[in-house]
């Protein structure tokens, strides 16, 4: 396995004339949300709730792990010696369920044979997901989680979750306080200055929230710009929690130097704080002005992984070209990297 190649998780023909779905073309995209949250977050009520209301929306949702005392499991068949097994369960509602135990990419593939009988994916795990696009955080437990100290070289898995996240699901909220809840909000808004946060009883939630993130969009570029103006630094709930920090420095650069700029706070991890620490990044994203090109250019990073990808919006003639970041992670010295963006920025212009 590890010498083979990940495979493209692209639509591919259907085998027969009835799942064809002409009106939408074989490369229609299939919109993918991950699950996660800690251990009785209330991801299973949602999981539950999606899978038996009557919501109107075609779903295939994969179950990655089975927990106790779960309904779903008396009709779902698990692992058989090692191997990966799955049996897919059409639901009244619409929903297609699937239990692995395995491979999800594999189920993945098996869904894109069937499609035309689902609209999203939902994928469920337990633990950290990356990019761990919905996270599930309990509302009366979930500030313990978030603000436990670990030992020296071990991460908070709760925080880390909640970093990852592109929307927090604050579930349980009529189990704690209104300032007990406040808490809560503030200590998720000071970790990732990002993320859109819902509050809900029984983990019931507005699918259109769940399900149509857009969250690697290349088109968004207008909302994005929006959204990133209104991201602040914010401070650690600890003394080494994980924050988000902002910048915005005007100009274009060289694509080759905003590559050497990500890979060295991402790969070579040689950027460090005024105290010698190494700047742990979990996510990066942010819009930038690519030299030579006309359109603005989404950066999105995701631990040591990070793509650029251009939007379908212009820089206008008479517009500032500008370029701004947005970081989440650990040992975050947000005038310690402006300056080394700002070097970057120099050099492109001493060599142009």
């Amino acid at each position: 396995m590890e010498n083979e190649d990940c495979p493209d998780l692209v639509p591919i023909e259907a085998g027969g004339a009835e799942e064809a779905e002409p009106e939408s073309g074989p490369s229609r995209k299939i919109p993918v949300t991950i699950i996660t949250g800690y251990l009785g977050a209330g991801k299973t009520t949602l999981l539950n709730y999606i899978l038996t209301e009557q919501h109107n929306k075609r779903i295939a949702v994969i179950l990655n792990e089975f927990g106790e005392g779960s309904a779903l499991e008396k009709s779902l068949s698990i692992s058989q010696g090692g191997e990966l097994y799955e049996e897919w369960l059409e639901l009244r509602n619409g929903c297609l369920c699937c239990s692995v135990k395995d491979n999800g990419v594999k189920a993945i593939e098996n869904l894109m044979q069937r499609r035309g009988k689902f609209d999203y994916i939902l994928l469920e795990t337990t633990g950290l997901a990356d990019p761990g696009i919905v996270s599930v955080v309990d509302a009366k437990h979930g500030l313990q989680h978030l603000t436990e100290e670990k030992p020296e070289g071990l991460v908070n898995e709760a925080s880390r979750q909640v970093a990852l996240a592109d929307l927090i699901i604050i579930n349980k909220t009529d189990l704690v306080s209104g300032e007990e809840l406040h808490k809560v909000r503030t200590s998720v808004r000071s970790i990732n200055g990002l993320v859109k946060i819902v509050e809900t009883q029984r983990s019931r939630v507005d699918l259109s929230d769940v399900l149509d993130l857009h969250a690697f969009d290349s088109l968004s570029g207008v909302s994005l710009q929006k959204k990133l103006e209104l991201v602040k630094t914010t401070h650690a709930h600890l003394d080494k929690g994980i924050i988000t920090v902002t910048f915005e420095v005007p100009g274009n650069i060289k694509e080759e130097n905003l590559n050497l700029f990500v890979q060295n706070l991402l790969w070579e991890k040689n950027v460090k704080d005024k105290t010698g620490c190494t700047m742990d990044v979990i996510r990066l994203k942010g819009l930038v002005s690519i030299q030579g090109k006309s359109h603005q250019v989404i950066v999105q990073g995701v631990h040591e992984l990070y793509d650029l990808e251009e939007t379908a919006v212009a820089w206008k003639e008479d517009e500032k070209r500008t370029n701004r970041l947005v970081l989440i992670g650990r040992n975050l010295d947000k005038e310690t990297i402006k300056e080394v963006f700002i070097a970057t920025v120099r050099e492109k212009q001493g060599n142009s």
